[in-house]
């Protein structure tokens, strides 16, 4: 036995026990004739006490050699502490040390392994065994394990039954590149990695299984960004003889769960928006309402006056920043240059102090009077105190900037707390949307899904109106679950990859399985996808996924621990059939 209890475990109620512990050595304090070794595990940390007047020769002069991370075992009675440490749960005991065993030795680690460590990122993702061993990664993998099991159990219990699909799939053509797994048997073809279930638990709902769920691995070959990784987790669901108002009831319960469980904070209201306002007003399709900021659309109060930027614009738009109007001259010329970097891409901003008093100040008064100012103020709820940030442009293009401006603003100022929640339905999603590149429509979602009743009579006169019986679930201006209504016949499937651009003939060699199962009773059905990760991170308090997976890729995609992704030799690729020039 290695080990008779943890070292986050023993308390003064063990007093005199005789225990056996195991662990790593946090740290060591040599005195010369006393030693002090703080020994830890996942659990927690116990101080271990050498003392030359009660501990054996041998065991004292194998205690000065110990270095950090040493793995040990050690036997010793349960004393009180002379010294306690109220900051851990074991500060009021310490262990006499009898018997001493090195079970590893340990080279110096490269960084700390401490709350705070003196690691930068890139080393600790080196490194990731070691950064695991830290309390702030360690206890969010076990935040995520929480989590994981609320979901599980939630989901059991509403007779949801865990299914396992393939990883090796066929590839498609529709969504974001997939990574692609050459086949040895069968030359020149490729397997895929699934971007999600979607087909197959399609095809269970037609096997009849109802109510399926799984906790899955995805892969999608994308830019990466601080919350994506090419492979990530999704909460996959799918249901049987279901509305969308059935769907939404089971998920908005679930995240009620979790949010009541894992966080302690009881949600009521899970409001609902639909696309059309949801960029109307925020600029985007996941807002975060945890405060205001609200767009005002300016263009009948700001055309025609004689100001050429606005005249010229499709949309001139603006927000009330609260109790900004107190910005130097200086702060918002930095502000005017946060939009006009690259990464936003105004070409400048308009300002309007509201001040205290009631005046306006703004940097276009040549062009307007105060009557004009406080017509934008009324359009963008501005009060007394705040300052209207106005930009103009394309529409689509100055929603986002505006949307981007408004996060900011709302980081500087302090409005996103990570301990408030605030979920969101965004609903009545468009059913197609635009390439410009390829000049033909793609599905918003994918293929599979549904467009509203009433507007299928669209598809041929006006596709870009055409609704979607498609559902986003939104916390805190983060989207952490997506699904849909799911076509489920063989005719109006075909109609949809017809006006996808598929020819039928395409059609049926990358679907003709599904088009095939939905002849022989398929029922009514539709589901959801959480993002696990996300989900996760934002329960945590963060936005950033990357710690709360154990083996993270870096912002390239690569594991730089393992050194993946990396070439293989040549006989492998004759194996394959490929040929790739090494360089």
């Amino acid at each position: 036995m290695y080990r008779s209890h943890t070292n986050g475990e023993l308390r003064l109620s063990h007093k005199e026990e005789t225990v056996t512990l195991a662990g790593w050595v946090q740290k060591s304090r040599d005195k010369g004739f006393m030693i002090w070794v703080d020994l830890r595990d996942r659990y927690g940390i116990t101080q271990l006490i050498f003392d030359e007047e009660r501990t054996p020769v041998e065991v004292m002069e194998r205690a000065k050699s110990l270095g950090r991370e040493f793995v040990i075992q050690i036997k010793g009675k349960v004393i009180e502490r002379e010294s306690k440490n109220a900051n851990i749960p074991t500060g009021e005991i310490e262990i006499l040390v009898e018997e001493l065993e090195v079970l590893n030795a340990a080279l110096v680690p490269p960084f700390t392994i401490e709350d705070k460590t003196d690691g930068g990122e890139d080393l600790r993702m080196k490194y990731r065994y070691l950064d695991i061993r830290r309390n702030p990664v360690k206890n969010k993998l076990v935040f995520r394990h929480k989590v994981t099991m609320e979901v599980r159990n939630f989901l059991s219990n509403q007779d949801f039954v865990e299914v396992e699909t393939p990883y090796l799939i066929k590839s498609t053509p529709e969504g974001a590149r997939d990574f692609v797994v050459p086949s040895r048997m069968n030359e020149g073809q490729f397997y895929a990695l699934p971007q999600s279930p979607q087909t197959f638990k399609q095809l269970l709902m037609v096997g009849g299984m109802d109510k399926y769920f799984q906790i899955v691995k995805c892969f999608r070959d994308e830019d990466l960004r601080a919350d994506r990784q090419p492979e990530f987790t999704q909460i996959d669901c799918e249901m049987a003889f279901v509305e969308q108002e059935d769907i939404l009831d089971i998920f908005e319960n679930l995240t009620r769960h979790l949010l009541k469980e894992i966080n302690g904070v009881e949600v009521e209201k899970f409001p609902r928006m639909t696309y059309d306002d949801a960029m109307r007003k925020y600029g985007n399709d996941k807002p975060d309402i945890r405060f205001g900021m609200e767009f005002g659309e300016l263009n009948e109060v700001a055309q025609h006056k004689d100001f050429k930027v606005f005249n010229e614009a499709e949309l001139v738009v603006g927000i009330a920043v609260p109790n900004a109007a107190n910005y130097s001259r200086k702060e918002i010329d930095k502000l005017i240059d946060w939009v006009k970097r690259p990464q936003v891409g105004a070409l400048g901003m308009v300002y309007v102090k509201y001040n205290e008093d009631g005046s306006f100040k703004s940097s276009v008064d040549k062009f307007y009077a105060e009557e004009d100012l406080a017509q934008w103020a009324e359009q963008t709820n501005a009060k007394p105190g705040d300052l209207i940030c106005v930009l103009s442009g394309e529409t689509n293009k100055v929603r986002a900037q505006l949307s981007a401006l408004r996060m900011e603003m709302a980081e500087r100022l302090g409005l996103r707390d990570a301990k408030i929640f605030a979920p969101l339905w965004v609903v009545d999603f468009p059913l197609l949307e635009w390439d410009e590149e390829t000049e033909r429509y793609h599905a918003m979602h994918h293929p599979f899904t549904s467009p509203k009743v009433e507007d299928i009579p669209l598809l041929s006169t006006d596709p870009a109106k055409v609704k979607a019986n498609a559902y986003d679930l939104v916390l805190n201006g983060n989207e952490i679950g997506g699904g849909s209504i799911r076509i489920h016949d063989k005719e109006t499937q075909a109609t949809m990859f017809d006006y996808l651009g598929f020819s039928e003939e395409e059609a049926k060699a990358q679907f003709g399985f599904l088009m095939d199962a939905f002849q022989y009773g398929a029922p009514p059905h539709g589901g959801l996808a959480f993002g696990l990760d996300r989900l996760v991170a934002i329960l945590g308090g963060q936005e950033t996924i990357r710690d709360f997976i154990a083996f993270p890729k870096n912002n390239a995609g690569r594991d730089v621990m393992i050194d993946a992704p990396a070439k293989i030799d040549e006989q492998q690729l004759k194996e394959l059939h490929l040929k790739v020039e090494l360089k």
